[in-house]
């Protein structure tokens, strides 16, 4: 690792920490979101219509995408995680700047990850891949997301001011609604926001190499990075928040509901969706991780109640090890295997709810076994 004797940060803001260098809050937040992503959100939608109480079928629906337009909880469980990319970055190169490591060290670190988990994505979402039938392979994946997003954010961080990334982040998302509007498809038009008619569809299928998740498009593909790394840099901006002002919740609260108004009031002509990652659903999405955001750090950091959140940390500080082994290990089958002779005596449609629980519940004991024994896979 290269260092350099005298430290030059790119800007004094960077080097102003007056907190600590990690956040209970936002372990025990990215735990939370994890969880939805490690089953807890199917658990939820498999309870549909299985109480009978109307409050639970409507929490169920929300743990189900919609088929185009529109919003539920759901569609908020990957922005999330991409916001608290960007408020990890902010302190993760704010402590590089004060050990004295140059931009181009940094520069070199972010992008050794941002190609390993370009790689890991791919595994991710091909395995077992087929490395002679290139055509075949899905190359848009989270994980290469979240790498190329932090990497965009990196750029930007160490390169201009807080107000000049808020600038740019609104620059973005302008050009991108701008482009679905007013960019004619072949065969479509301009303005066609239709499944098959979109600009974002029409560029995947003839730009993006490799195999397309919906056939005439991939959310994850090109044309949806740009909006989506937005939630990044404007998590580095919560990020620096937390890091430097006296009163950072005032600023998490005003920002999260300035996000959720914009992206409900643009709604009105740009609808929100995530397929297409619209302007809207990033303002959105990035209002909510906000207001989740001050949330957790209300209760955790600054009231002090710390001991609930230790079941969301320890999902938290192994984030991209649960994302890989839910993958690759069949905690479902271990599940029927060591609970099914309970609870088979449950009403049939229980059971997988019963056995999803149980799933739930050997990746956290998984997790947990890690966590003792202080295993951590970080890239």
């Amino acid at each position: 690792m290269q260092t350099v004797t005298t430290p030059a940060p790119p800007d004094p803001e960077l080097v102003i920490t007056t907190r600590p260098a990690r956040l209970e809050s936002l372990d025990a937040l990215r735990g939370f979101d994890m969880l939805m992503i490690a089953g807890g959100g199917a658990f939820i939608s498999l309870l549909h219509g299985k109480t009978g109480l109307p409050w639970v079928d409507a929490l169920a629906e929300q743990f189900e995408h919609p088929a185009w337009h529109g919003f539920t909880f759901y569609d908020f469980i990957f922005p999330l995680f991409l916001f608290m990319a960007g408020v990890s970055l902010s302190y993760s190169l704010s402590s590089g700047v004060a050990r004295g490591l140059s931009k181009s060290t940094l520069y070199s670190k972010v992008a050794k990850r941002m190609l390993i988990l370009i790689l890991l994505g791919i595994l991710d979402k091909n395995a077992p891949i087929d490395l002679f039938d290139p055509a075949g392979i899905r190359y848009g994946s989270v994980l290469g997301r979240i790498g190329m997003a932090t990497f965009f954010a990196t750029l930007l961080y160490l390169n201009i001011s807080l107000r000049q990334r808020l600038w740019t982040v609104g620059g973005i998302l302008l050009a991108y609604y701008a482009a679905l509007f007013l960019i004619p498809v072949p065969g479509y038009g301009a303005g066609n926001l239709t499944f098959e008619g979109n600009l974002v569809g029409w560029i995947d299928r003839n730009v993006m190499p490799g195999r397309l998740l919906q056939k005439t498009y991939d959310e994850l593909a090109l044309t949806t990075q740009l909006p989506a790394f937005c939630l990044t840099i404007l998590g580095s901006v919560a990020g620096d928040f937390l890091r430097r002002d006296s009163a950072p919740l005032k600023n998490l609260i005003l920002f999260g509901l300035g996000g959720v108004a914009l992206g409900l009031l643009w709604d009105l002509h740009l609808p929100i969706n995530k397929h297409l990652w619209s302007s809207s659903f990033i303002l959105l999405t990035a209002g909510m991780a906000f207001l989740m955001l001050a949330l957790f750090y209300w209760i955790i950091d600054i009231r002090g109640y710390t001991r609930w959140a230790f079941f969301f940390k320890v999902i938290g500080m192994n984030s991209l090890t649960i994302y890989l082994a839910y993958r690759f290990i069949d905690f479902g089958k271990t599940s029927r295997l060591l609970f099914e002779g309970l609870y088979k005596h449950l009403a049939e449609p229980w059971h997988e709810v019963a056995n999803a629980l149980g799933a739930l519940a050997l990746v956290w004991l998984f997790l947990y076994f890690l966590y003792r024994h202080r295993i951590f896979l970080k890239v």
